[in-house]
């Protein structure tokens, strides 16, 4: 009688990485917003590419904040569910953002992630995610071993050095659910866990039917045998929101 209750489907409150028209996504952020909050979402973070990725259409500085008056606006007409203001800012190859701190800390939160520059060494790459989560405007690491099943290896990245600067900066890890991803995989969620480090559990959707996913990221979790305390997405939204600002003011 001594397993752990293990994290369920029912336990997720809602999505901390999706895209949005604003980038590469499919849908509005009206589309987003009543979707996730017909699905009993308490929160949905829209956290499109940033401007360096223009193959993805990236968004200008300009247009970033454009979006987060409209996520505003929007979020004005409902008491019972909130879209977050986010991106997903670009780690350059020398370790800085492609955003400076002003910007990034208006966000209500921030994850950082590598889509470039892959075949750098190991101590480079790992070098860039360390100096991201340096930044205290940083709140997520997605898709921290950059893989893509049956198209591209796991970039050189030593997850052990990654998983104990996550916990000293009280940077929260991905598991990406999107089944082209399943990144990070069971065994570094593990070590993770081991090691007192909080975990997002994402879809990264791009368009709403791909919410989905978060099934095959909410199993990934249960085989690292994480438990709804060590996942942020189970949190209520006032905690969520209480960590994430806390985390930016250092």
């Amino acid at each position: 009688d001594q397993l752990p209750r293990l994290v369920a489907l029912t336990d997720w409150r809602g999505d901390l990485h999706c895209h949005s028209k604003y980038s590469d996504g499919v849908n509005s952020l009206e589309e987003l917003g009543e979707y996730a909050r017909g699905q009993g979402y308490d929160y949905l973070a829209i956290c499109d590419h940033s401007r360096s990725l223009t193959i993805a259409g990236g968004l200008s500085v300009e247009e970033l904040l454009e979006q987060g008056e409209k996520i505003r606006t929007l979020n004005r007409q409902w008491r019972d569910f909130q879209l977050l203001r986010g991106i997903e800012t670009d780690i350059l190859a020398d370790g800085s953002l492609d955003y400076p701190d002003e910007i990034l800390e208006q966000m209500d939160i921030v994850v950082a992630s590598i889509h470039t520059g892959f075949r750098q060494e190991e101590g480079k790459l790992t070098g860039r995610i360390l100096s991201a989560m340096d930044n205290p405007h940083v709140d997520i690491i997605a898709h921290p071993t950059g893989r893509l099943l049956g198209r591209r290896d796991p970039y050189a990245v030593d997850m052990e050095k990654v998983i104990d600067k996550a916990a000293q900066t009280q940077t929260i890890l991905e598991i990406n659910s999107s089944p082209d991803r399943l990144d990070m995989n069971e065994t570094y969620a593990a070590w993770a866990r081991e090691a007192g480090v909080l975990i997002a559990v994402d879809t990264d959707a791009h368009s709403i039917d791909q919410f989905e996913y978060r099934r095959l990221g909410i199993g990934i979790a249960r085989r690292a045998w994480l438990k709804p305390e060590h996942v942020v997405n189970t949190w209520e939204r006032e905690r969520l929101c209480g960590f994430l600002r806390s985390k930016s003011l250092g």
